[in-house]
């Protein structure tokens, strides 16, 4: 007869103090995204899985827990989704009705997700990526769930492109160019300003599954900055990004308020308690150091601000 091992788990801990967040990071699955008319697109996506744990319980079964959450994750990702943050919520709720010492049950993936598009000047086929976001957490209330992405664009720094302007004009004026001239040539022609690579993060997070269409919310993401970037690029499609940047600078906290004037045309159907966050992260090419911006708001906050001006 084996002998029953001890539960040390489920003893007391010598320090009676609860943890917000105890789980497994790292574990990788496939998901498979459905979509209409199309193949489905298959992810290798990482999640995170925690569970609170109380004051009173030392540990959260890790090797059974992992069991449990392999075979809940294993269900969540069985079937094809058109929406992947269910595949987290589908999970959490799973999660909470097999603890019954948790109160509160938390998923969160991560995938690359490959976009087939064209170059914008000469037509190339290429690919771009944009970081899939999603995560949910679940309680006794109710589940929220949150989805998102982070894209990579460029950006062009306003107040540089405007001394170079400046140094244009003072130029053209001693070669005795008339100011309505200049006027006419710098509204046609950008001046050069320091450019850098900014990355967009935009997630959406409300009760139940955010009504949000994935590929709409990473363009969203996408132009909010100066302009987009592609991995392929012929000269002519080198040219149109050149241009179309310094023809749209914008500093860091722009590139927020574009997202949230995006977020607000795009997704006008999000409830008023939807939370949305909003970040922007530069790499300076002049500095050591790096631009960042963000706003976490609810939505309906959101469109007050958009559409008010205050």
């Amino acid at each position: 007869m084996s002998q029953q091992l001890p539960d040390v788990q489920a003893s007391s801990p010598d320090v009676a103090v609860g943890l917000n967040r105890v789980g497994v990071t790292g574990v990788e699955k496939l998901v498979k995204v459905d979509r209409a008319g199309k193949r489905p697109v298959v992810l290798m996506a990482e999640f995170e899985v925690y569970v609170d744990l109380p004051s009173w319980r030392k540990g959260a079964d890790m090797s059974r827990n992992m069991e449990v959450i392999d075979e809940t994750l294993e269900a969540a990702v069985s079937g094809a989704t058109d929406r992947v943050q269910d595949v987290c919520g589908d999970a959490a709720e799973r999660l909470l009705e097999k603890h019954d010492y948790t109160t509160k049950a938390e998923v969160r993936m991560e995938a690359e997700y490959v976009i087939r598009e064209e170059t914008p000047a000469s037509g190339m086929h290429t690919q771009s990526t944009a970081d899939i976001i999603a995560s949910a957490t679940a309680t006794e209330e109710g589940t929220r769930e949150e989805i998102g992405a982070r894209v990579t664009g460029m950006t062009v720094c306003p107040c540089s492109q405007g001394m170079s302007a400046s140094r244009a004009r003072e130029t053209l004026r001693r070669l005795d160019v008339e100011d309505q001239v200049i006027d006419e040539f710098l509204a046609e022609v950008p001046q050069a300003g320091h450019s850098q690579r900014g990355h967009a993060t935009l997630t959406i997070e409300s009760p139940g599954p955010p009504e949000v269409d994935l590929r709409e919310l990473i363009d969203v993401a996408r132009d909010a900055m100066s302009a987009r970037i592609y991995n392929f690029a012929k000269r002519p499609d080198e040219d149109h990004m050149t241009f179309e940047a310094h023809a749209d600078a914008k500093f860091v906290e722009d590139c927020v308020r574009a997202m949230a004037e995006g977020v607000v045309d795009a997704f006008p159907h999000l409830p008023k308690e939807a939370v949305v966050t909003m970040k922007q992260s530069n790499d300076e090419s002049i500095h050591q150091h790096n631009a960042h911006a963000e706003r976490v708001a609810q939505f309906g906050d959101l469109v007050g601000e958009v559409n008010g001006g205050s």
